[in-house]
């Protein structure tokens, strides 16, 4: 199969999916000027793959897991492949109607602000997993370049889910951060689900909060706003509660006239209004 074949085999094919790497691949092929065809038929596997029928012939994309379930044999690339994934590239498999056909090398590079953030998320006492699809190798790799130590490499959306719940057993309070597909169901699962504004509709869907930018210190700052909002919220009680604490006796001795318990009041409620507006001169 020639190159240019094979490609408008793989970004026919991948035009349906929501998932961040297939439409990096969509839009390689789109830049080399390869036509593409709407496929007859699409079907997303979430956490191995896709299939879809493209020039009447089935096509399969994904990992070596829907490979070795499919009974695609590939073995011909293995050292191809665990070259790639050594080198932190995520590895893409490619069948037509059932024969290995070829394979992709995607570098899922890193988000702007990455290390940064898992810096100041350290900082904060939190501590910090990765969770993801990718295989061993690539998962690794990437994690190392930003200073995570705990990673669950190639897991299926579901089982993703079951290790948020394994970690809220423990007693822990969960942040999931994602932006795909495969990420929705620890999204929904996690004490607070937080996506990506630019990632599939049905990760923001499952969310509790979603960056409208793709910067991730952006999980930083909602930290930082929820903390210093509840903080907020706890003076502005306390003040509520004083003004009346000590009005109160007062009253019931007979000694507050009501102008004075107007006034009282009054300096209750812009107290507590002079208190929240602090909130927009924070610095993030």
């Amino acid at each position: 199969m020639k190159e240019s074949e094979f490609l408008r085999f793989v970004g026919s094919a991948e035009q349906k999916s929501e998932h961040p790497l297939a439409q990096a691949i969509v839009e390689k092929i789109r830049r080399l000027q390869i036509p593409l065809e709407e496929p007859a038929y699409f079907k997303a596997l979430p956490g191995f793959g896709i299939e879809a029928r493209v020039q009447q012939r089935k096509v399969v994309i994904g990992t070596r897991r829907l490979f070795d379930e499919q009974g695609i044999f590939y073995k011909a690339a293995e050292s191809q492949i665990k070259k790639w994934e050594k080198d932190g590239k995520t590895v893409v498999l490619v069948a037509v109607e059932h024969r290995f056909v070829g394979l992709l090398a995607i570098s899922d590079t890193l988000k702007e602000n990455a290390k940064k953030t898992v810096s100041f998320l350290r900082k904060m006492r939190m501590g910090v997993v990765m969770v993801t699809g990718d295989n061993e190798r690539t998962a690794h790799s990437i994690a190392k370049k930003i200073g995570i130590k705990h990673v669950y490499a190639e897991k299926l959306p579901q089982e993703k889910a079951y290790i948020i719940q394994a970690l809220q057993r423990k007693g822990k309070k969960v942040l999931m951060v994602g932006d795909g597909i495969n990420d929705a169901p620890a999204l929904a699962m996690a004490d607070i689900g937080m996506a990506i504004g630019t990632g599939a509709d049905v990760a923001i869907e499952a969310s509790d909060i979603s960056i409208i930018r793709q910067d991730l210190l952006g999980v930083v700052q909602g930290i930082t706003i929820s903390k210093k909002t509840m903080r907020n919220i706890k003076q502005n009680l306390f003040w509520a509660l004083a003004y009346n604490t000590i009005s109160i006796p007062i009253a019931a001795l007979g000694f507050l006239a009501p102008w004075i318990a107007g006034a009282a009041m009054a300096c209750s409620s812009v107290s507590v209004v002079l208190n929240a507006l602090r909130l927009q001169k924070m610095k993030l």
